[in-house]
């Protein structure tokens, strides 16, 4: 079975850069049509942060995050990037990667099946 194993995460200042980098061990990513990246921050519900169809290369983006973040593939090194730029505080969270089958709806959580253990991502001012 695919596992999702997300790196990259950090402590850093606002205004700083981070590229989350999210590796499929035990299978390829190409077995999904989908992934994306979500975030839960203490006391909040998981939200969607950005997603990219595996084949076609599209990608969808939260408008919080729209124009800082950047979600891109590579298919030969079976991972996943989140390049985080202009961070600031409200970023702060928890980062997820996964992934699913169909390329609808893809900032509804529910519809993805395989999930990474996530990595942290603390901005201060």
């Amino acid at each position: 079975q695919v596992q999702l194993v997300e790196s990259g995460g950090g402590s850093v200042q606002a205004g700083d850069s981070l590229r989350l980098s999210c590796l499929a061990s035990g299978g390829s990513l190409s077995i999904y049509s989908m992934v994306g990246w979500f975030r839960q921050a203490p006391g909040k519900e998981r939200e969607f942060v950005a997603a990219v169809a595996w084949s076609l290369g599209s990608t969808y983006y939260a408008d919080s995050v729209k124009g800082r973040f950047t979600v891109s593939r590579d298919n030969a090194k079976n991972t996943v990037y989140l390049q985080m730029n202009s961070l600031n505080p409200e970023d702060t969270a928890v980062y997820y990667c996964s992934a699913k089958n169909g390329v609808t709806s893809a900032a509804r959580a529910s519809r993805y099946d395989s999930w990474g253990q996530g990595t942290q991502v603390t901005v201060s001012s």
